[in-house]
C-alpha cells in the first residue's frame, strides 16, 4: 500500500517473487491478469467491430460506472479520511483537480498532499518487526528502480522526438500506471485525461468499458486492455496492458529488498497518509467529470443509478449482477 500502482496485482507479483524470484513474479502476474485481459479485449473488439457504441445498453453501462464509483468513494473515504485534517486534504485535491484538469495537476496535488502528510502525520509509533529474506539482490532492485524512473522521464522525450503513435500510447499508459495511489479506481481520471482529450477514444466508449470492467473478475487495471484494444485492436490491448502494469512490477522488484527499512519509517507513513486522503478528492473530481456529467442526463438516468447503487451498497449484490441490470435498464430506457 506504500507504493503507487494496483495493490492487488502487486500483492500477486510480490508473492510470486517471494516464492520463485523474478520468473515467479511474471508467472503469478500472468495468471492473475490474463483472464480479464482476454475478456476485455474481446469486448472491445465487439464494441468497435459491430458499431454498437450508441446502443441503449451501452448507456446503461455508463450509469453502472456512476453507481460503482460512488460506492467505491464512500467506502474508501471511511478509511482514508476519518478526521478533519485528512478531509481538508481531500477537499484541496478535489478543488485543484476539478478547476485545473490535467495529469500534471494530479501529480502536483499528490506531491503537495505527501508534503502535508509528512508534516501532519509523522507521529506514528515505531513497530519493530522481524527481518525478511528476499530472493533478489539489492543490485537488481536498484536497476529496476532506475529503469522505473528512467522510463517515466524519458518516454515523454522519446514520444516528442519520434512522433510514434505506439510510443505515445505506451507513454500514456505507463505514466498512468506510475502515478496511481489508492487502488484501481484512481487510474480512471488519469487515463481519461490522457486518452479522451486527445481523441484516441470517445467518452462514451471510455465509460462503457469501465462499466464492463466491473463485470469481469480480476484487477481494475485491466481496463487498460479494453482501452488499448479500442484504440489499436488486440495488439493495442496487449501493449496497453504491459505499459500500465510495468511500473507496478518494477516498483515491487525495486522495493522488496528495502522493505524492512521502509515499513517502519514513520515519515514515509505520514506522507502516504496525506496521499491517500488526496486520492479521495481526486476520485470525487473524476466522479463529477467525466462520469456524472456524461452519464446522468435525464431524471430517469438518476433513478436507474439510485437503484444500482442501492443494489450494490445495501443489498450487497455482486458487481456482475449490477452490470447486467444496468445494461438491461439502459436498453429498456430507449423504449420509453
Amino acid at each position: 500500500m506504500l507504493l503507487p500502482g494496483p495493490a492487488s496485482s502487486q500483492v500477486g507479483i510480490g508473492i510470486g517473487v517471494m516464492r520463485a524470484g523474478i520468473l515467479g513474479g511474471i508467472t503469478s502476474f500472468i495468471g492473475f491478469t490474463l483472464p480479464s485481459v482476454i475478456a476485455l479485449i474481446l469486448f472491445a473488439l465487439l464494441l468497435t467491430g459491430f458499431d454498437i457504441g450508441n446502443a441503449g445498453w451501452i448507456h446503461g453501462l455508463k450509469i453502472v460506472a456512476v453507481s460503482i464509483v460512488a460506492h467505491a468513494i464512500l467506502e474508501m473515504a471511511k478509511n482514508l479520511t476519518p478526521d478533519l485534517k485528512r478531509k481538508a486534504i481531500a477537499i484541496f485535491a478535489l478543488i485543484g483537480t476539478l478547476l485545473w484538469q490535467s495529469a500534471f495537476t494530479q501529480v502536483g496535488v499528490i506531491l503537495i498532499a505527501a508534503f502535508f502528510g509528512f508534516l501532519l502525520f509523522k507521529q506514528h509509533d515505531e513497530v519493530q518487526v522481524a527481518q525478511s529474506k528476499f530472493p533478489i539482490t539489492k543490485r537488481v532492485s536498484v536497476i529496476c528502480l532506475l529503469l522505473f524512473f528512467g522510463l517515466l522521464f524519458l518516454l515523454p522525450v522519446i514520444r516528442e522526438i519520434t512522433g510514434s503513435y505506439w510510443v505515445a500510447m505506451f507513454d500514456s499508459f505507463y505514466r498512468s500506471g506510475s502515478l496511481v495511489f489508492g487502488g484501481g479506481h484512481v487510474v480512471l481520471p488519469l487515463l481519461e485525461q490522457e486518452l479522451v482529450p486527445t481523441g484516441w477514444i470517445s467518452e462514451e466508449s471510455f465509460l462503457a468499458g469501465y462499466g464492463a470492467t466491473q463485470a469481469v473478475p480480476g484487477p481494475l487495471f485491466t481496463f487498460a486492455a479494453y482501452l488499448g484494444a479500442v484504440m489499436k485492436g488486440w495488439q493495442g490491448g496487449l501493449v496497453a496492458t504491459l505499459a500500465v502494469f510495468l511500473p507496478a512490477f518494477l516498483l515491487i522488484l525495486g522495493a522488496l529488498p528495502f522493505w524492512d527499512a521502509l515499513r517502519n519509517n514513520s515519515k514515509i507513513k505520514g506522507a502516504i497518509t496525506g496521499v491517500n486522503a488526496a486520492v479521495i478528492g481526486i476520485l470525487i473530481s473524476a466522479f463529477y467529470f467525466p462520469i456524472w456529467t456524461s452519464s446522468i442526463i435525464a431524471p430517469i438516468d438518476f433513478a436507474l443509478a439510485a437503484i444500482l447503487f442501492s443494489m450494490l451498497a445495501y443489498w450487497k449484490l455482486p458487481p456482475w449482477i449490477i452490470v447486467l441490470t444496468g445494461a438491461i435498464g439502459g436498453s429498456l430506457m430507449t423504449l420509453i
